[in-house]
């Protein structure tokens, strides 16, 4: 019998990241959520032209929106369709989830921040973090014990040879 070849995959299926989340926030529990997206905007995140640094998370009425995530459209793009880069985009999450992230949102002084937009199997996920805004003494000591873990390392790369 002869092995069916598995596809291998070329690159990453990250489609855009947002670092600037774990500077300015400290960040709990993660959520994946879908997108509800149209036509172009898929095309433009299959070239990679998306930009989420500074979007967050609205619920409202009970559902959650994506809003201030950039995407570029395409200069192919559809000739009959508006194209709006920075419109409010429905996330496909349980109720379940809704219900809880309304909870540690409205009581607890959460926000939603978007931390990752990737691709599972044909689909677009988008990972949603609980975070907390950090104070600049924070980000200071973050800072601090980011260098320190790098000045032990170097030394004990020096301390082996």
């Amino acid at each position: 019998m002869a092995k069916k070849k598995s596809k291998s995959k070329v690159g990453s299926n990250t489609i855009a990241l947002n670092k600037k989340a774990r500077h300015d926030f400290h960040l709990s529990d993660k959520i994946e959520a879908g997108l509800e997206l149209q036509g172009w905007e898929v095309k433009s995140l299959r070239a990679g032209k998306v930009n989420i640094a500074d979007s967050y998370v609205f619920l409202k009425n009970g559902e959650a929106y994506l809003l201030a995530a950039t995407i570029t459209p395409l200069d192919k793009a559809s000739t009959h369709s508006i194209c709006e880069p920075m419109r409010s985009r429905k996330l496909l999450l349980k109720r379940k989830e809704l219900e809880t992230l309304i909870g540690k949102v409205e009581r607890q002084g959460f926000t939603l921040v978007a931390t990752a937009m990737y691709w599972k199997k044909n689909w677009v996920k988008l990972e949603i973090a609980l975070g907390k805004g950090k104070k600049e003494h924070d980000k200071r000591s973050d800072i601090k014990d980011r260098e320190w873990q790098v000045q032990k390392e170097r030394a004990m790369k020096h301390k082996v040879r």
